[in-house]
């Protein structure tokens, strides 16, 4: 079974807690996510069912090889297409809020274009001036 959108959410979030800090505790995922500590538990719980972490009540948890893999997955999305919105310019101040609204209704075939389109950019920078230039143009025949 495919993680859910709030699933993957607590997932990435584990994994950048882990990746930053060396664990993740249930208040560290309350406070990133700005929900209560009950949630967080029902969640975690949840998530050891389907096998993407392993956790000991009052121990805390570890992610399991499914759950890094997704997490190092769900990390590679979110920076993919905050590199994809900073390349079109947009604004920095919008630029999470706007993943966060996208993210989990993109394909991973949708991401893998993206990733391309990126990296077709990120070879050569005189290509990103060159779409802007082109932007600018159109605009001024408006």
């Amino acid at each position: 079974m495919s993680p859910t959108p709030s699933m993957e959410d607590y997932i990435e979030r584990i994994y950048w807690l882990i990746q930053d800090k060396g664990y993740a505790r249930v208040s560290d995922i309350a406070e990133a996510l700005d929900v209560h500590s009950s949630s967080v538990t029902k969640m975690v719980q949840k998530l050891d069912k389907d096998q993407y972490l392993i956790y000991e009540k009052y121990r805390g948890f570890i992610l399991t090889p499914k759950g890094k893999k997704m997490g190092k997955r769900l990390v590679y999305r979110h920076e993919l297409l905050e590199d994809f919105l900073k390349l079109i310019g947009v604004h920095e101040e919008n630029v999470y809020k706007d993943v966060e609204g996208i993210e989990h209704h993109l394909s991973w075939d949708s991401i893998d274009r993206i990733g391309d389109v990126v990296q077709y950019f990120e070879e050569d920078p005189k290509r990103v001036s060159q779409l802007f230039e082109i932007k600018e143009r159109s605009e001024e025949e408006e």
